[in-house]
């Protein structure tokens, strides 16, 4: 009720602890704070909160126009409501080496696991698209040692993305994931894996865990999470999908509604009210004060109602 009652050390611990144990953490992308318990009840391993998305919902490119304030809110927000590590897309730190150090302070506060910076020139646009430019290689480094000497917890996982594979190649992708760990990356995030054989090779040149971003529409193919496990990437994020996913079937039910000017033949397509319900867990609400919430949580069925 209200929040997770697992704090946020003990989420970071967890996060560490799936990414050295051999086995791939899925961390899907949470569009919704609502998304989170679902992502847990369905038994991922983490949750995603992307930078893309965040952007999407305030129907803005994304371009990194999104605020330290706003992603920091919404990190808080999707954290809370589930008792899974969360991992956050932090963009390019909001500026230079005070601003990722403030970064740094507001996500921790904000209750997320871990979270990534890139490498990309500000303004900064999606890794998965053409002209993207990177910034030198003692910028990139000074990002990734101001993260890690901010942080208070030294749990919270610092992770360093490079964009670099998409402007110079594979070898400076393994150059730079090199140099990036030794500036205390906790992980690697090389972005826009051409192939499995391209992870392999950056699993190679690297000890810390890797990570692989299955974006649908994307540079890199949507490998599965076994294929990924084989070449020694040890987490894999959906980020937009969930996003996708309900605006494609928003799109097409409001068609439906325009067309027909009723929605009773989408209804079997729509979670129930139950299912909302469990998802909110009204029942816990219920229980703590029934002067507030005095009611009966419906069975889902079909005409369970329209709140």
């Amino acid at each position: 009720m209200l929040s997770t009652s697992v704090t946020p050390s003990e989420k970071r611990k967890a996060m560490r602890a799936g990414l050295a144990s051999g086995t791939l953490q899925r961390y899907p992308g949470a569009f919704t704070p609502l998304t989170g318990p679902l992502i847990q009840q369905l038994g991922f391993e983490g949750v995603y909160i992307s930078g893309a998305v965040m952007a999407a919902e305030l129907g803005l490119p994304d371009i990194g126009m999104t605020t330290l304030t706003e992603v920091a809110q919404r990190g808080r927000e999707i954290s809370r409501m589930t008792d899974l590590p969360t991992l956050i897309d932090a963009d390019t730190g909001f500026g230079e080496a005070m601003n990722v150090a403030r970064a740094v302070h507001e996500l921790e506060d904000a209750g997320v696991s871990g979270l990534h910076l890139e490498d990309q020139v500000n303004p900064k646009r999606c890794g998965h698209l053409d002209g993207k430019e990177v910034v030198s290689l003692d910028l990139a480094v000074q990002r990734i040692a101001a993260a890690v000497s901010a942080r208070r917890d030294s749990d919270l996982v610092i992770m360093a993305r490079t964009d670099i594979r998409g402007v110079s190649g594979l070898e400076a992708a393994k150059d730079r994931a090199k140099a990036l760990e030794a500036a205390g990356a906790d992980a690697i995030f090389p972005e826009a894996m051409a192939s499995l054989e391209e992870f392999a090779a950056i699993r190679e040149a690297v000890d810390v865990p890797i990570l692989a971003n299955m974006t649908e529409f994307g540079k890199s193919a949507l490998f599965t999470h076994q294929q990924l496990q084989d070449v020694g990437v040890n987490i894999a994020i959906h980020p937009v999908s969930l996003l996708r996913i309900a605006m494609g079937a928003i799109e097409r039910e409001l068609g439906l509604l325009q067309q027909t000017g009723t929605l009773d033949g989408a209804v079997e397509r729509m979670q129930t009210r139950s299912r909302l319900y469990e998802l909110n867990d009204y029942a816990a609400y219920n229980a703590f004060d029934e002067g507030v919430f005095n009611f009966e949580v419906p069975v889902g069925h079909r005409g369970d109602g329209d709140a």
